[in-house]
């Protein structure tokens, strides 16, 4: 039997109804991936590397029974279910929903599909800060660092703003 396995999800939404979309896709993960642990709050910040609209972003920690690539495929799926295009040759693009696996456990993974810890946590200011907002203390497998020293050394001075507090882990939580 598989273990469960506490990983690190980042999420960012650009287009349509950001706030609804980053919602959906909690929905969606608490009913198709694990048990979600812990919700940031939700950051805003410019569009990095291309021309587009303002990013809400936050991230989010799952117990999963899924390894790695069965992870990656129920994200890319959820992110094909609500609209998300994926068009390598086009580069970054404005996108209802990306969702980005930042770690699973403690471990290391390289393969052509996925890379765990994703290679650039220590470099964007828009994933470390809600992350640091649930795992502040998460070691880096690879770096060694935890998630605030790598927040204050972040080369990334982007402006972000907290536009809202977290949001429902799964649907009974509103009523």
């Amino acid at each position: 039997m598989s273990d469960v396995t506490l990983t690190y999800i980042s999420f960012g939404s650009n287009k349509g109804h950001r706030l609804h979309a980053l919602q959906k896709a909690i929905y969606a993960i608490d009913s198709q991936v694990g048990d979600i642990q812990a919700i940031s709050s939700v950051y805003e910040t410019a569009a990095l590397g291309f021309e587009g609209e303002d990013f809400l972003n936050m991230c989010i920690g799952v117990s999963t029974l899924l390894s790695p690539d069965e992870l990656m495929d129920a994200l890319i799926k959820i992110e094909e279910k609500m609209g998300r295009i994926r068009d390598p040759d086009s580069g970054y693009q404005s996108r209802v929903i990306d969702l980005d696996i930042l770690y699973y456990g403690d471990q290391v993974v390289k393969t052509d599909r996925v890379s765990i810890p994703h290679p650039q946590i220590q470099n964007r200011l828009f994933v470390l800060k809600p992350l640091a907002d649930i795992a502040p203390q998460f070691y880096h497998p690879v770096l060694g660092k935890d998630t605030r020293n790598m927040l204050q050394e972040c080369p990334d001075r982007s402006a972000i703003t907290r536009v809202h507090p977290p949001l429902a882990a799964n649907r009974p939580s509103l009523f």
